[in-house]
């Protein structure tokens, strides 16, 4: 497999479309690309790139896997605090898979997506492509899913926004200072 990773941005019908929504590029005015937009809906994803680095690697050259789940839960941290906009902490990581080895060296692109929403829950699938620098080569690496759980200013679990579709009404999110 060559080329971008499939969450990547492109050209779509000939226009040029950003990596995280597929929007098209030139034209901002659509849902999304204004800074207004993440006010009145909360915001479903997070992106991260890292770069593999020796101190990241194990002795064979490739991505400690604890590194990968570290940079997994930092992302879905990142998606959910987003979106519950309190503090949010690691209840579960669940069902990690990992597809292919990533070489020192390597780009990593972790994506984070908010997928369900419980009480006071968040479920975060986060999965994480690598890409060769010289080659554009990018593969699904891992692909995990996270319980984050919202909290208040005393520590204590808060409710979260249901999670609503694109065209659903605007959510009030969870009162943190």
């Amino acid at each position: 497999m060559t080329g971008r990773s499939s969450t990547g941005g492109g050209v779509h019908r000939g226009r040029r479309t950003d990596p995280i929504g597929g929007r098209d590029a030139a034209n901002p005015s659509l849902p999304g690309s204004q800074p207004g937009d993440f006010a009145t809906r909360p915001a479903t994803q997070a992106r991260m790139t890292e770069i593999v680095f020796p101190d990241h690697t194990n002795h064979l050259g490739t991505l400690f896997g604890g590194q990968a789940l570290a940079w997994m839960d930092k992302a879905a941290f990142i998606a959910a605090s987003r979106y519950a906009r309190c503090t949010v902490v690691t209840a579960r990581s669940e069902q990690v898979d990992f597809h292919t080895a990533v070489n020192q060296g390597a780009l990593v692109q972790l994506v984070a997506r908010i997928v369900a929403t419980g009480r006071t829950s968040l479920q975060v699938e986060v999965e994480m492509h690598s890409e060769d620098l010289h080659s554009g080569e990018a593969l699904l690496a891992t692909r995990g899913r996270f319980t984050m759980v919202a909290l208040n200013a005393e520590g204590e679990p808060t409710p979260v926004s249901p999670l609503l579709s694109a065209g659903g009404a605007d959510a009030t999110t969870c009162s943190n200072p």
